[in-house]
């Protein structure tokens, strides 16, 4: 066990004594604990598909300041898993429409807005400004950014990570008591390269597993505020929600890994596939579409799954989805007489099939910047996008 985080508040008026009962009754958490959450202050990372749920219940459990960071507006493809956004706040601020339904679910709490986009220059002094991180980013390159900055700012954090059907959850605290502490590089040490890892909007999540890992995340915030139980650091929890399985793992602090000192340009990174027309592997839909009207033989290549294929794809395409690209069998269904152009979602893979493509001696083969998404923008506004 470790120490509670948070020292306790001087007393809980006779609201609060009613709203948190159920609470107040658990031995193990009581009055004391219920007070801790009352004077934590806890920023969440994202109002999105973990931040969301994060957010009700830890509101719904007391903490009594709860900060937001996202610079992003609700989407209509959020309303699947973001659950504390509603049809209303489709073109809203994210941060905001989260700051309302917590005001429904506890009007005791003090909600914080930071309606910025979370970097090197503002992070360390955001987290200073509170007790515990929650982070409930969706890239590699922000979750990088919360560990380096959590570690200068001497901040403990919880961490979940969510992907079709699976999901991992893990607290991280490189300064935490009794020679315990460790943080996300321990367990992931180098960043992914560009490309090479899918978003959720590339790779698609459950909705449903968001509240499964998020559930974990505020369980774990709230342990680490009021010093119950056993928290998840030193653990790695890894659920498979068709499986319905749960196991944890043992992770341990990497003597071989480098001192953080200061912040990095977390952009460089990521899973991010470069955007860059005057990369010699990318065209642009504009290009694209002078290519498939000049007559020249193209092979165009939707990389993305069947069921992705089945909501829209490009008039003319060749479904060879990405798994098979890198096999003898895909590579097979390439036309030897035309040049490939490969696409899939939003660019990710599609780049990282150009490269087995053209170490398989397709040297013209390109693929489409921004892929259907930017195609659909820029040349076929009506079609249908997921």
């Amino acid at each position: 066990m470790l120490p509670p985080l948070v020292e306790p508040a001087a007393e809980l008026t006779r609201d609060e004594v009613a709203r948190y009962s159920r609470h107040l009754v658990i031995p193990d958490l009581g009055a004391d604990g219920q007070k801790r959450l009352k004077n934590a202050r806890v920023l969440v990372v994202g109002a999105g598909g973990l931040g969301a749920p994060a957010l009700l219940y830890l509101a719904a459990a007391g903490v009594g300041t709860i900060g937001i960071v996202d610079d992003d507006v609700v989407d209509a493809s959020n309303l699947q898993r973001q659950i504390i956004h509603g049809v209303s706040d489709v073109g809203r601020s994210k941060a905001q429409s989260a700051r309302d339904s917590i005001a429904e679910i506890n009007p005791l709490v003090e909600v914080r807005l930071h309606e910025v986009r979370l970097d090197r220059h503002n992070a360390v002094d955001m987290f200073t400004q509170y007790d515990l991180i929650v982070d409930g980013a969706d890239n590699f390159a922000t979750r990088y950014l919360v560990n380096d900055a959590a570690v200068l700012a001497g901040k403990p954090y919880v961490w979940g990570s969510i992907h079709r059907f699976h999901g991992q959850a893990s607290v991280f605290w490189d300064d935490a008591p009794g020679g315990r502490g460790l943080n996300y590089r321990d367990l992931y040490p180098d960043e992914p390269p560009p490309g090479l890892v899918p978003s959720c909007a590339e790779g698609g999540v459950l909705g449903v597993l968001c509240a499964s890992i998020a559930s974990v995340m505020s369980t774990e915030a709230i342990k680490l505020i009021t010093g119950i139980g056993e928290p998840l650091l030193g653990r790695l929890l890894m659920y498979d929600a068709l499986q319905m399985s749960y196991r944890t793992i043992a992770v341990r602090k990497d003597p071989a890994a480098p001192r953080i000192t200061e912040l990095a340009d977390y952009q460089e990174f990521g899973g991010v596939a470069a955007a860059d027309p005057a990369d010699t592997g990318a065209i642009t839909p504009r290009q694209l579409r002078d290519l498939l009207e000049s007559g020249q033989k193209v092979a165009l290549i939707d990389v993305r799954e069947q069921v992705e294929w089945d909501i829209n794809h490009i008039e003319g395409a060749q479904l060879i989805p990405t798994g098979l690209i890198s096999s003898a069998e895909g590579l097979a269904k390439l036309p030897l007489d035309r040049t490939p152009v490969l696409y899939c979602k939003t660019g990710v893979r599609s780049a990282e099939a150009l490269v087995a493509v053209r170490n398989a001696g397709f040297a013209d083969a390109v693929h489409l910047q921004g892929g259907i998404v930017a195609w659909a923008q820029q040349m076929q506004p009506d079609m249908v996008m997921y």
